[in-house]
């Protein structure tokens, strides 16, 4: 029964604060460091400030039935999160939890004995993982299939590649029977074929009830197996719901919206969505846009295109041209908005739409705005191919008296 009312992991206004630079913990590490220091001809870097926060007032929830994903860009303390649930860390403030056993895929090959071979290590890495040896020989046959490295099995690991060693590692975990998951970045490990069998077993393990917290850069796994998400940044929350919602606005905040080519003699300074509320498919999602235009009259002959791409695949479900859409647009020196509605038949997911000035003869690129991202919500279940619909008309324009001399632009009133 998926969001149940005692969450399974908690994780509540939790900080953790780190120290930069040398930290000894032994003799072994400080000696050498004082010598190297010693010899060092140039006095060390500055250090007065050398603590930061890699996270900062974070709080989330995970139930029965319910998988996290929490995504952001290197850095941002993801991984530091889950080694607060694996108490591998301790939070300087704060109070995190998980109740129940761990399955944590984890740097999954990490406690193998390179000297023992791959039976050996079954036994050894299932008994630090928490199972009992009658379980991992229960379980044996099927670890070993899964990994698909018995021929290998009575080899010393250290003759493993790198790949052949995470799959057994993952195979280990991935059996565990756990009650809560914690993945980071495991689900990539192998070939393709692998990573297929990875995903559907954690996808398993999801659908039966257990709770999940997942780590990737891998978005396609966040909308394919989470219930929801959350975004990280510099250690901060700045978005959460949805999985759609929430790479959106990842994904969003990880582009400049603004950028414009100022080579282009036409550009689209300003794109802004008009609803705030979601949009599923076939809804239409209405947008302004701020367009500006130099001078025209040396031959160009331009258009504004609207596309509509996959934000986790990249491939594009729609495009059209303003001006076959009903966009009667000023081609002097001149600023105009536009409304814009798109509507997209389209499976549910993120999506960016950008507009694109190009030469109406050529079809060549001159330009690009950076686009918004729009969340198409929904049950998943979409039948047919993608496509969309387009609708433009003017709704203000200004024209400038000497070409390429803009006064500020102000948004008109709604």
């Amino acid at each position: 029964m998926p969001g149940s009312a005692e969450p399974k992991v908690r994780f509540e206004r939790v900080w953790k604060r780190f120290r930069r630079g040398d930290m000894h913990d032994s003799l072994r590490d400080l000696i050498p460091s004082l010598m190297r220091r010693a010899l060092r001809r140039s006095a060390p870097p500055a250090t007065a400030n050398r603590s930061f926060w890699a996270l900062q007032d974070v709080s989330f929830h995970v139930g029965t039935g319910e998988a996290l994903g929490i995504i952001g860009a290197n850095g941002a303390g993801k991984s530091t999160a889950l080694k607060l649930l694996t108490r591998v860390l301790g939070p300087t403030h704060g109070f995190c939890s998980v109740e129940g056993r761990v399955g944590a895929l984890i740097e999954v090959s990490a406690g193998f004995h390179p000297d023992l071979t791959g039976r050996e290590n079954v036994f050894l890495h299932g008994a630090v993982m928490g199972m009992s040896r009658s379980e991992i020989a229960r379980k044996f046959d099927r670890i070993v299939d899964f990994s698909g490295v018995e021929e290998f099995l009575d080899t010393p690991v250290k003759r493993y590649s790198s790949g052949m060693n995470a799959r057994l590692g993952f195979a280990i975990a991935a059996h565990l029977d756990p009650d809560v998951l914690i993945i980071d970045e495991v689900l990539s490990v192998g070939d393709a074929n692998f990573q297929r069998k990875a995903l559907t077993r954690v996808s398993e393990l999801v659908k039966s009830g257990v709770p999940a917290v997942l780590v990737t850069h891998q978005l396609d796994q966040v909308t394919s197996l989470c219930t929801k998400a959350l975004v990280l940044e510099r250690g901060k929350v700045v978005a959460e719901g949805t999985p759609s919602e929430s790479i959106a606005q990842y994904l969003s905040s990880a582009m400049d919206a603004d950028a414009i080519d100022d080579m282009s003699v036409l550009v689209v300074k300003t794109i802004r969505r008009q609803q705030r509320q979601g949009v599923r498919p076939g809804d239409t999602l209405n947008l302004s846009i701020e367009v500006i235009v130099q001078d025209l009259r040396l031959g160009a002959v331009q258009q504004l295109i609207a596309r509509v791409s996959s934000a986790i695949t990249g491939s594009v479900v729609f495009e059209g041209a303003l001006h076959e859409a009903g966009l009667e647009a000023p081609t002097m020196s001149s600023w105009y908005w536009a409304d814009v509605g798109l509507t997209l038949h389209a499976p549910p997911g993120p999506y960016h739409v950008e507009f694109i000035a190009a030469d109406r003869r050529s079809g060549s690129e001159l330009a690009r705005a950076g686009g918004v991202y729009v969340s198409l919500d929904g049950d998943g279940k979409f039948h047919g191919a993608p496509r969309g619909d387009m609708t433009a008309r003017l709704t203000h324009a200004a024209q400038f008296g000497v070409a390429n001399d803009f006064a500020p632009v102000t948004t008109p009133d709604a």
